[in-house]
């Protein structure tokens, strides 16, 4: 486990100053001694630690180099954009907001937006409009001649087939 910042303060004060410094072995020594229930420092571990506090002045972490965080005016922004065109692509967001692609993407995903479009995969034939009349008809027949028909159907709709389960007993 790495060691925080308290934890290197400590590693300080142990080495001492003035007269009264110890060695780093004893150092490793002391510390352990102090923290039976955690994994031992190194001789290099302390070394390190003194050298950075004589260099820098302090045994504080330096700031983490890599990709900076989106500010969250960005972010909003980026929500915004999607709420009044939802039909934009995050390509047009990217190009609007001189964003990259992929934080956009990201902005979307944390906020659980997902890129739909709609695609019309049946369309009306001419006897469409025929058919569904007829089935109207038939249905109000066979419900005139059985009242409990109609609660006796379970239809479903599906992008691949439109499926119409009857009660067999009641045809």
């Amino acid at each position: 486990m790495p060691l925080n910042e308290r934890d290197r303060i400590e590693i300080l004060m142990m080495i001492g100053v003035g007269d009264r410094m110890r060695t780093q072995q004893e150092v490793c020594r002391l510390f352990h001694e102090m923290h039976p229930d955690r994994e031992p420092v190194s001789q290099s571990t302390v070394s390190r630690i003194e050298r950075k506090y004589r260099e820098l002045g302090h045994v504080r972490d330096a700031p983490r180099q890599g990709r900076p965080k989106i500010n969250e005016n960005v972010q909003q922004d980026v929500i915004l954009s999607a709420l009044e065109n939802p039909h934009c692509t995050v390509r047009q967001v990217s190009r609007d907001l001189n964003i990259g692609k992929s934080s956009v993407s990201n902005i979307f995903k944390k906020v659980k937006y997902h890129p739909y479009r709609v695609r019309l995969i049946h369309e009306f034939a001419e006897d469409d409009f025929d058919r569904r009349t007829e089935f109207c008809e038939y249905m109000m027949d066979h419900n005139n001649q059985n009242n409990g028909f109609i609660a006796n159907i379970l239809f479903s709709d599906e992008a691949t087939k439109a499926d119409v389960y009857i009660n067999k007993e009641l045809c």
